[in-house]
């Protein structure tokens, strides 16, 4: 039997998680509003929506099983899209291991990016382009810091297109504001 969206978690198993929409409102392509997305993650059962930027983030509290809350969710954002959509999901004890292994901490936080993967990178990815990158698999996220700048780098990382990039900026605030979610559960 296919459950039902009501049917994937109560309040008791909620947790809080952070989604990351891939390839939302970058370029033109993609257009979904945050009024939008909350509205999706809603009308799937999920509670305490709050979205940040206009960049595909999305933190609420929703069932522990991630794989059939992603599936939920990627069904009724490729429906609003019009166009297939990914959804990858980490919660608040894996986001803070993500920034605990960060090479780059020394690194201008806007210049180092946290590319989020639907799977585990074995070994160092294939690049091409890279100049002066430093580039540091770790688990599903590869971590980059380009200290030229983002926009003049010729970097391509075919492992990581099935994924979404967000600056140390982003997940440091995201961290934070799943973190203050979490409190607001238990406090």
């Amino acid at each position: 039997m296919r459950k039902t969206e009501t049917q994937l978690g109560t309040r008791a198993t909620a947790q809080t998680w952070v989604g990351l929409v891939r390839a939302v409102n970058v370029g033109g392509t993609g257009k979904l509003s945050m009024q939008d997305l909350a509205a999706a993650c809603e009308a799937c059962g999920l509670t305490a929506v709050k979205t940040y930027l206009a960049s595909g983030n999305v933190l609420f509290r929703g069932p522990a099983d991630d794989v059939q809350l992603t599936q939920m969710l990627d069904a009724r954002l490729t429906a609003l899209l019009k166009r297939p959509a990914t959804l990858l999901l980490r919660d608040v004890p894996s986001l803070q291991a993500i920034l605990a292994r960060n090479p780059f901490q020394h690194c201008d936080p806007a210049r180092t990016l946290v590319y989020f993967l639907p799977q585990q990178v074995d070994g160092h990815p294939a690049v091409s382009g890279q100049k002066h990158e430093e580039i540091f698999p770790a688990g599903r996220e590869i971590f980059v810091h380009y200290p030229d700048g983002i926009s003049d780098s010729r970097l391509r990382i075919p492992a990581a297109q099935s994924g979404t990039a967000r600056n140390l900026n982003t997940v440091n605030r995201l961290l934070t504001m799943g973190q203050a979610l979490d409190a607001s559960r238990t406090g």
